[in-house]
């Protein structure tokens, strides 16, 4: 393949280097060593604090994105297409600034340009309870979905930076699994609201008066003291800062870059496996996007009052935790990516056959239980997170594939709030029927990307033992190399020592 020819080690003995991460400055182009106990006890030191911010993060974003889906039971003014069209403006907003928005980013603080943007998102989301009209939420929804497009390829890069290849899987499953947490919270807390009787305000005015409140207080939280990279965290020694960067060197991963590299993103373009994420991304949220927004009415059709929907809605969120946090571990602790996205299928196919298979059926038990199986492939999401974090380098390159990966997102989710149509009411027979085809598709898709993983890394290995031998090299010498190169801003095509993660 003609981009392996790139890592030779003449081409990349000089000028990459010169135009390498914000690290290079700090540590250079040699390692320092520390024990794995010092390593441990900084791992530590992060994950007190990055963790509980980006999971407070990603609960919110969450909570807020989801917000119309509880609305849409408690009295909220728009209803049949009209609807459909208000759900489809949050995405629209998405994938207009999702580009713009990540390149932006790349030439600030991440943290502080993340923090903003949520302080932002909080203010519509109060702008939400004074609107009144179609035109209203469309507007709020669209400008709410331009804020909100930043936060996963921000998260995803901030776990990059800190965190070892064989971590990346845990740490972003530790913020991804809130998904299911809002979908606890959010079911107890409408359902609360749901008593009350009106008097005053709607009762989904409350709601957004709520998320605007606590999404406001998150933004500050991030502002002040999310870390932007290891090169100037806040709560680190300028000793734990190197040990930091050192931790991660030898992944070839590198941490961040301010410069755009138009290069970078054509190699992004060019790579088949930057299309395959696509696709594999775009079969889990058509199926997402419709199940998001539709849920809660799924389930009451099957039977259940308004009230009783939103308690009943609740387990499948813990479904969905216990398949993130298992899905994760095991991605971490085998080194696979593929495998678990197809693991975390399955259950939800089953799911879905038993709602089509007792539809009428009056069993409203069973019925129940094909919808709470549904929440295992939300894993599914955060699987597709890991694999670009830990098979992508070059931060231009990064960034390219994290956007590409929120845009199709979003387009999945646009064409899944038309699956579930009202002409099917009440049983959306054809749009269960599209997911079990899309979410089987995403079964061949994964095992593909796995493949070419594998090939990959035998032929990169061939190529190491194929330098050694032309330049007389030990293990220490190709070592040394590995070394130099790690902040250099290579992409992982052009560095031959860089592993890909199945």
């Amino acid at each position: 393949m003609d981009s392996e020819k790139e890592t030779s080690i003449e081409e990349t003995a000089d000028s990459p280097l010169f135009e390498g991460d914000e690290a290079l400055r700090l540590v250079g182009t040699q390692a320092q060593k520390f024990s794995e106990e010092y390593n441990r006890r900084l791992r530590n030191k992060l994950d007190k604090v990055i963790i509980p911010i980006t999971a407070a993060v990603y609960f919110t974003q969450f909570l807020d994105k989801t917000s119309l889906n509880y609305a849409s039971i408690m009295g909220f003014p728009v209803t049949g297409q009209h609807y459909n069209l208000v759900s489809m403006a949050f995405y629209l907003g998405f994938i207009v600034w999702e580009f713009p928005t990540v390149y932006i980013a790349q030439k600030l603080r991440l943290g502080k340009y993340l923090g903003m943007n949520i302080i932002i998102w909080g203010v519509v989301l109060l702008c939400h309870a004074l609107a009144n009209s179609f035109q209203a939420f469309f507007a709020l929804r669209f400008i709410l979905g331009m804020c909100e497009s930043c936060v996963s390829p921000i998260l995803i890069s901030i776990i990059s930076m800190f965190y070892r290849k064989n971590e990346q899987g845990t740490r972003i499953a530790y913020f991804y699994m809130m998904l299911g947490f809002t979908q606890v919270f959010g079911g107890f807390v409408a359902y609360g609201i749901s008593f009350y009787n009106g008097g005053v305000m709607a009762s989904y005015k409350i709601v957004y008066y709520l998320l605007g409140g606590l999404a406001i207080l998150v933004g500050i939280i991030v502002l002040a003291w999310l870390p932007d990279s290891p090169v100037n965290a806040w709560m680190l020694t300028k000793e734990e800062r190197v040990a930091s960067l050192e931790r991660v060197r030898d992944d070839q991963g590198g941490t961040e870059n301010r410069k755009f590299k138009k290069e970078q993103v054509i190699e992004t373009l060019l790579d088949v496996r930057t299309w395959l994420i696509v696709l594999a991304t775009m079969l889990t949220d058509i199926p997402s996007g419709g199940l998001t927004n539709f849920s809660n009415i799924i389930i009451r059709n099957f039977g259940y009052t308004s009230r009783q929907t939103l308690i009943l809605a609740t387990p499948a969120g813990i479904v969905h935790v216990i398949s993130v946090v298992i899905c994760g571990y095991y991605s971490d602790k085998k080194g696979e990516r593929m495998l678990p996205v197809i693991y975390a299928t399955v259950p939800t196919l089953l799911g879905v056959a038993l709602m089509i298979g007792f539809n009428n059926s009056g069993q409203k038990g069973v019925l129940l239980f094909g919808s709470y199986l549904i929440g295992s492939f939300g894993s599914t999401l955060s699987t597709i997170y890991a694999y670009n974090a830990s098979n992508t380098s070059g931060y231009t390159k990064k960034l390219t594939i994290n956007a590409l990966t929120m845009t199709f997102f979003c387009v999945g989710n646009i064409v899944g709030t038309e699956i579930f149509q009202p002409k099917d009411a009440p049983a959306y027979i054809p749009g269960k029927a599209a997911i079990m085809v899309l979410l089987s598709t995403q079964i061949g898709v994964a095992y593909l990307l796995r493949h070419i993983n594998v090939k990959l890394n035998i032929k990169r290995r061939a190529m190491i033992e194929e330098i050694k031998r032309e330049k007389g090299w030990t293990d220490d010498d190709v070592q040394k190399e590995k070394e130099r190169r790690a902040f250099a801003d290579m992409t992982d095509k052009q560095n031959v020592f860089f592993q890909y993660v199945n």
